[in-house]
């Protein structure tokens, strides 16, 4: 990674500060900007963990704008929110505040944003397991007898949305149906058509550079000038997303993932998950970091280091 210490927190003298989520911290630029910054914080189980994983908001960031611009080529009709890599040179920020914020910020569009989390799931894993294990559906939805565990979805991707919690609660998992009543039939269709578009073209893209895209987070919001639905937030990182290597992949065994999962997986085989004041070893922590470096290089072609010498051009 380009960074040797973790960055868990960024405060900016001269720019108001409108949310800290469990990564990102948010921050005004002006009525129509803001500033969208990744910190090095990981978060797993819902729960913030007490050390970060050097470089990792540089990686969610570059890989968000990576796909940004592969998606708006690929998807038909699909807008986003990103508008800059760097902050102005109008903002009031010192030299010191632009060297913390290089390669880890966006300036994005302020919308208004959706409260559900719009999931889609190419393989059944993770939690869709657990259920369809219990009870034959995902999400309440009911699925087709004799699944294997880490298989496709037999019919294709499906849908699954969420709710969006407020931090330190739990997101919960939703029915399609339960998201029209959130947000209304309209934009509850758009979002769930865009969500599969976007992910049949990533889940394609990734393929192609020997990646499966198991499953994926979306965030939309909406801009109220043109009653249009926009994707925000960060796009198939390795924080939103499980990636598997497709060599290693196989129905009915768990793929070795480049994801999140590698510090889930500790949390729970040592009692720790959902607990509170957790500080990783060092040795997750790097290995954490090389899963999340290996998944960028292959994902986008190019080294962090690349990534982030391309932003002085």
């Amino acid at each position: 990674m380009s960074s040797s210490e973790a960055i868990t927190s960024i405060s900016l003298q001269s720019l108001e500060k409108l949310s800290t989520g469990k990564v990102r911290d948010l921050f005004g630029l002006d009525d129509k900007s803001l500033l969208f910054t990744a910190t090095d914080r990981i978060s797993a189980y819902d729960v913030v963990l007490s050390n970060g994983v050097p470089g990792k908001g540089l990686i969610l960031t570059q890989i968000s704008a990576h796909w940004f611009s592969v998606l708006e080529k690929s998807v038909p009709g699909l807008k986003h929110h990103l508008l800059s890599l760097s902050a102005p040179s109008s903002a009031p920020l010192t030299p010191e505040e632009r060297g913390l914020l290089r390669g880890r910020t966006m300036v994005c569009r302020r919308l208004k944003v959706f409260p559900i989390e719009a999931i889609v799931r190419g393989y059944i894993t993770g939690s869709a397991w657990s259920e369809y294990v219990a009870h034959g559906t995902v999400h309440g939805i009911p699925q087709p007898a004799g699944l294997q565990k880490c298989g496709a979805f037999p019919n294709g991707p499906i849908y699954t949305p969420s709710t969006k919690a407020p931090a330190g609660e739990k997101d919960e998992n939703i029915s399609p149906q339960q998201a029209v009543e959130i947000v209304g039939e309209k934009y509850a269709a758009r979002i769930q058509e865009l969500s599969l578009s976007v992910y049949s073209a990533a889940a394609a893209y990734a393929r192609e550079r020997g990646i499966i895209v198991a499953d994926t987070k979306f965030e939309f919001a909406l801009d109220e000038a043109t009653d249009e639905v926009v994707l925000v937030d960060e796009v198939l990182t390795p924080d939103s997303s499980r990636f598997w290597d497709a060599t290693e992949w196989k129905a009915g065994t768990e793929a070795p993932s480049y994801d999140k999962q590698f510090v889930r997986d500790y949390l729970t085989s040592n009692g720790l998950k959902g607990k509170p004041n957790v500080e990783l070893p060092e040795t997750v922590v790097q290995e954490t970091a090389k899963k999340y470096r290996d998944v960028f290089e292959r994902l986008t072609g190019n080294t962090l280091d690349q990534a982030l010498a391309a932003l002085e051009n």
